[in-house]
């Protein structure tokens, strides 16, 4: 007794639309992520214009800045 083969499915979603998809998911793991100036690791993405920094470094950086602005008025 052999069995019947089931018809193909129609697809849910386009084949252009699948296409683009694809092509948009792999193109974003294409993109050369960035290094962090400061220890080379993977840079967070957050503002382009300033500094590649990792979240550690960034922080590291506004925990500076705080405590920078904190001693100013001390020494005057």
């Amino acid at each position: 007794m052999k069995r019947r083969s089931q018809p193909k499915p129609e697809p849910v979603v386009s084949p252009e639309i699948l296409e683009k998809a694809k092509r948009s998911v792999f193109s974003d793991k294409l993109k050369k992520t960035a290094k962090c100036t400061v220890c080379g690791a993977e840079a967070s993405p957050a503002n382009p214009d300033e500094d590649p920094l990792c979240w550690v470094c960034r922080r590291l950086k506004i925990s500076a800045w705080h405590d920078s602005e904190q001693q100013v008025p001390a020494q005057e």
